[in-house]
């Protein structure tokens, strides 16, 4: 099972080197492996492998940073997709390929997401094994920061020289 970032759809084959693809593995990518990660918390169905590729994480952000995305996003949304696609580093092809604009809500909700560590303790006590893909030169999170955060709770893969999309 698949989750999509924000504003994008189908692009699950862009990490096809790396998602493992069997019944037991959930993964996301970006807004979607924050969605992979709930659903993986709250699911009755078995799993093994949770993958979180360049996992959205702005725990490191303050209110005015996430006031202002929002506010951009709100004024011209299209910009913003436009902008943050390119921040991602997708190619105008590649982005008007997996494009499919987001809501105003889900933003909100990307930007406001806290990762809690207890949650992540939980998939751990059961077993779940947890692998985090993060680029060294992302341009939407600070990588290294959710390298900090996440290497506690998993195997974590630090791609030199690559951005959000790995």
């Amino acid at each position: 099972m698949y989750f999509s970032g924000f504003s994008l759809k189908g692009e699950k084959e862009l990490f096809k080197d790396y998602i493992i693809e069997n019944d037991f593995t959930v993964s996301g990518f970006s807004y979607g492996a924050q969605k992979a990660f709930e659903y993986v918390l709250n699911t009755d169905n078995r799993v093994d492998l949770l993958q979180l590729f360049s996992p959205a994480f702005f725990q490191d952000k303050d209110t005015k940073y996430k006031r202002l995305q929002l506010m951009f996003f709100k004024k011209d949304s299209q910009t913003y997709c436009d902008n943050f696609l390119t921040n991602c580093g997708f190619s105008k092809e590649l982005a008007s390929k997996y494009f499919e604009e987001g809501t105003f809500e889900e933003l909100e909700e990307l930007l406001t997401y806290e990762w809690g560590q207890e949650k992540l303790q939980k998939l751990i006590d059961k077993n779940i094994k947890i692998e985090i893909y993060l680029g060294s030169d992302d341009k939407i999170i600070d990588a290294n920061v959710a390298l900090e955060f996440f290497k506690q709770f998993g195997e974590v893969y630090f791609i030199k020289e690559k951005g959000h999309i790995l």
